[in-house]
């Protein structure tokens, strides 16, 4: 028997129970609002979405096919049509997920209006925006099992047994639109308890799983900016563990951990680590500081740091700011020292910010992770700070001419241009992009690819295309021609506004609430009747 079917039964023993004053309470409806309300809690979502990314997890391990995939939303409702969007093309929403991005936090959600991302904004938006796009995806699911419902009834009352068998089975098979979240808690939002304090209130609000960066707190930069600046590991293991807590107290007990490693383009500290004994993780992080071996004291100057590094007297190099800095060319070493400590002690993935989308160069460095531990695998950024078009037709020129083909044609540095488009090289280049994900999971160890901005770039676009006719001589036709024209033909709910903000919904609680005296906005006089 299905839950639609144990809560119909349910509920009809609870009515003949509490006797005559329930007479009025239909069993059917008790269930079917059960069903429209899966999810009670923020824990039940983050609870019933760890399972999820842990079985996912564990396909990946055996075949780097099985990838996951997100994109990064910064509204409820944007989530949620990216969901119904899945639903309707792909039939399913395994193995997609959404991402919560700082960045997009921090540009869009703040009181202070648009920030850089530099965690300046109020830390509490990151877990009301992960409550936000629950909500919302629980609606979609309310509302397609209300017209499911809906059209139940109608199956029913036309006596079409086939059509009313058939719907009551995509009721009792329904999938959910609620999907795992990777959410961003930047670099901690301050110390080890402040982390942990932020941890439960994303994890309250649904989160199952946490990404967090190894950069200085209060001197977090994008990773996609100059000027990053990294903490000792042992500071970093103390916020991995804080997040663990967090899970363990709530009872998200298979929670998910991505430990982000800014340290390839970061040449930074604000602090040397603490180390007690040669070759301890202090000692491997001070190894890769910038500075002058000392033979003397008199080669101190007032203020100077020195520590005693490879049995010798190291000076590092300290700037205006009060920073240390790491030697050039150790960023690849110290990435896969970050991660593998990080996987050591308690991290369940891995995130590398890299300054280009290069297959080549993430395999390098997973291959060398990997030798340590096996199964390590990567949640990787997709990210919009890269040039795609151009990394991608400079990196088939640089083969092309590798290979000894003739490269005359083309000018390396203007590689964007489109008089490049219909070339057999942007051709190439286009289908290397095509297949980058497919290919990175296989060669790199990438188990999740996400783009983390890629609503925030559509909603510009497709606003500045509208507006643009709208506000000259296209006038209404910009809007019917290049949107509600497109919305009927394509199929997008939205089109029925009223129906996706739940007017049909309330009309059928009216109707549960009070029968035939219920007054239904649906009637014969809603203009949506125009769209079918």
């Amino acid at each position: 028997m299905s839950a639609y079917q144990n809560d119909i039964k349910a509920a009809a023993e609870l009515k003949e129970q509490a006797g005559s004053g329930w007479s009025a309470i239909n069993p059917e409806s008790v269930a079917r609002m059960r069903a429209q309300n899966r999810f009670k809690t923020g824990l039940d979502v983050a609870k019933y979405t760890a399972a999820i990314m842990r079985k996912d997890m564990a396909d990946y391990d055996a075949d780097s096919s099985v990838y996951t995939q997100s994109l990064g939303c910064w509204h409820g409702f944007i989530g949620q049509q990216k969901l119904i969007s899945i639903k309707k093309h792909l039939k399913t929403t395994n193995k997609r997920y959404l991402y919560l991005s700082g960045w997009m936090v921090a540009a869009l959600r703040s009181e202070f209006g648009p920030l850089p991302d530099q965690s300046m904004h109020e830390k509490t938006s990151v877990a009301a925006l992960i409550e936000e796009l629950y909500t919302f995806l629980r609606q979609a699911d309310a509302r397609e099992l209300d017209l499911l419902f809906t059209a139940l009834d109608d199956a029913r009352e036309a006596g079409d047994q086939a059509k009313a068998a058939e719907i009551q089975s995509q009721i009792d098979n329904f999938e959910t639109h609620v999907v795992p979240i990777i959410a961003d808690i930047d670099a901690g939002f301050g110390n080890a308890e402040a982390t942990y304090l932020l941890a439960k209130k994303m994890i309250e609000a649904g989160a199952c799983c946490i990404q967090i960066e190894n950069q200085v707190s209060d001197e977090k930069q994008c990773g996609h900016q100059d000027g990053k600046v990294t903490v000792p590991h042992s500071d970093f293991l103390a916020k991995i563990n804080a997040v663990r807590y967090a899970f363990l107290e709530l009872g998200v007990d298979d929670g998910v951990i991505v430990a982000r490693t800014d340290s390839l383009g970061a040449g930074l500290t604000k602090q040397i680590a603490v180390t007690n004994e040669p070759g301890d993780l202090g000692d491997k992080y001070n190894s890769f500081l910038d500075g002058d071996y000392i033979s003397s004291a008199d080669d101190i100057q007032n203020g100077d740091v020195v520590i005693k590094s490879n049995g010798k007297l190291l000076k590092p190099k300290r700037l205006a700011s009060g920073l240390f800095q790491f030697r050039k060319d150790t960023g690849v070493d110290r990435v896969v020292l970050d991660c593998i400590t990080s996987l050591q002690h308690g991290a369940d993935l891995l995130w590398i910010e890299t300054e280009k989308p290069h297959v080549g160069q993430i395999a390098e460095m997973v291959n060398r992770i990997r030798e340590v531990v096996p199964n390590a695998k990567l949640v990787y950024n997709n990210s919009p700070s890269f040039n795609w078009t151009l990394n991608f037709r400079q990196q088939v020129f640089d083969a092309m001419a590798a290979e000894g083909k003739d490269v005359s044609a083309y000018d390396r540095a203007k590689l964007m241009s489109v008089e490049y488009d219909e070339t057999e090289l942007a051709q190439l280049a286009d289908e290397k992009i095509r297949t980058f994900q497919a290919d990175a999971s296989r060669e790199a160890g990438i188990f999740h690819h996400l783009i983390t901005l890629p609503t925030y770039h559509t909603a510009a676009l497709s606003t500045d295309n509208l507006a643009k006719g709208y506000f000259d001589k296209e006038g209404m036709l910009a809007y019917v021609k290049g949107v509600q024209r497109q919305e009927i033909r394509q199929g997008i709910a939205c089109v029925k506004h009223q129906n996706m903000a739940g007017s049909d919904i309330g009309d059928n609680h009216k109707e549960y609430f009070a029968g035939e005296a219920a007054l239904k906005a649906g009637g014969k006089d809603n203009t949506m009747n125009q769209f079918g």
